[in-house]
């Protein structure tokens, strides 16, 4: 039976492998014990921020038979998408430039989900075709605590920056997962060997590292531009920069990556459009253009309004004033986060005779809260 299961796994590997995953390894069910009570205690402390649904399913969440009672392992699979080694292609090149903007490694292709999940519904029905059981497939956006789990099947451990580190991949890989009734040989759990690095918590723009391995997600740039609804906090528009869709300083900072390498999945190399898009494009935007320019990319889930919420915040801390005439344009936009943004990103860009001239003939509606409530605050440094 050891040799047979031993021949299984090593045909499901190779068969990953060919499906472009670059790494497999295998956890039993019960092998994170501990995840329920660290997620308790993130969301005791309100870390979570307003993604409530992290809240409403905890319980499922905290361990994988709550979820599914009958899984006895879990295989966990990575998929690399690790940037271009050249330099002009460095993950953080967009903070050299103000006058683009910066979208996360992750999303400048395809929606990692759609890429993973038909295949690991694939490689699924193989391990069921070989072997029998029962499976099913995660990729994120069900209640799994994919990290915990990655790091208990020994794909990496989970940095001081909470996400997994690999000794081969690096920073830069998903995470994908089956969960089967098959009793398969543990691979066996990976150590923690970021020693007394701090690179991650110390290149933070915003200090969302409250202490090593915990992240207050109300503070991370990722949240705010992606999961934060309505108008970012005053407090992190400036550090927020030109990122205007996720962060990857910290994953960047990371030196594991020494030993990452690019993506070897076509569809997780990154559009030559998305690598550092100029905020007097993405300015211009409206609902069409925007979801054809992200047809297919994971940044149209965020919708048109609050991208260009981003992308103003990214001209206000642009020190560009040839982008003041589209930013005009959007004081008048149909939506009340957007015109915000604008008023904002007006304040920072125009001469403040300017800015006092446009107040009464400007504003598309006088009791528009969003707005009213920028105009009133102090003038921004």
């Amino acid at each position: 039976m050891e040799l047979k299961t031993r021949k299984l796994l090593t045909a499901f590997a190779e068969k990953a492998s060919g499906l472009g995953f670059d790494d497999v390894r295998v956890a039993p069910a019960d092998s994170i014990p501990e995840a329920g009570d660290r997620l308790r205690q993130f969301l005791d402390k309100g870390y979570h921020g307003t993604m409530g649904w992290m809240a409403e399913t905890a319980e499922r969440r905290s361990a994988p038979v709550n979820l599914w009672p009958e899984v006895k392992s879990v295989l966990m699979l990575a998929m690399n998408y690790g940037p271009d080694a050249a330099p002009k292609n460095h993950p953080l090149a967009h903070l050299q430039d103000r006058s683009r903007g910066g979208i996360s490694v992750y999303a400048r292709h395809r929606d990692y989900h759609d890429v993973i999940k038909g295949r690991l519904k694939e490689l699924a029905s193989f391990l069921v075709s070989r072997a029998g059981g029962d499976v099913k497939v995660f990729v994120d956006t069900a209640p799994v605590m994919e990290k915990p789990l990655g790091q208990a099947a020994g794909l990496g451990w989970q940095g001081k920056h909470t996400n997994l580190v690999s000794r081969d991949l690096g920073s830069w890989f998903f995470l994908g997962s089956i969960f089967t009734t098959l009793e398969l040989p543990p691979s066996g759990a990976e150590e923690d060997h970021c020693g007394s690095c701090r690179a991650c918590l110390d290149s933070c723009p915003t200090d969302a590292f409250p202490a090593p391995y915990q992240l207050d997600a109300r503070r991370c740039i990722s949240y705010l531009t992606i999961e934060h609804p309505g108008p970012v906090p005053d407090e992190f528009r400036e550090a927020i920069g030109n990122r205007i869709y996720g962060c990857d300083d910290c994953l960047a900072a990371c030196p594991w990556n020494k030993f990452a390498s690019s993506a070897r999945e076509a569809k997780l190399i990154a559009r030559e459009d998305l690598k550092n898009p100029k905020l007097a494009d993405l300015l211009a935007l409206d609902d069409p253009a925007f979801r054809a320019l992200f047809s297919g990319s994971p940044v149209k889930r965020i919708g048109r309004g609050r991208f260009l919420r981003n992308v103003l915040i990214a001209a206000g801390n642009s020190g560009q004033p040839a982008l003041l005439d589209k930013v005009r344009l959007l004081l008048r936009d149909s939506d009340p986060v957007v015109r915000g943004a604008a008023v904002w990103a007006f304040r920072r860009l125009a001469p403040e005779d300017a800015v006092l001239a446009i107040r009464p003939t400007e504003i598309a509606r006088e009791a528009d809260e969003a707005v009213r409530s920028e105009w009133l605050s102090p003038p921004p440094s």
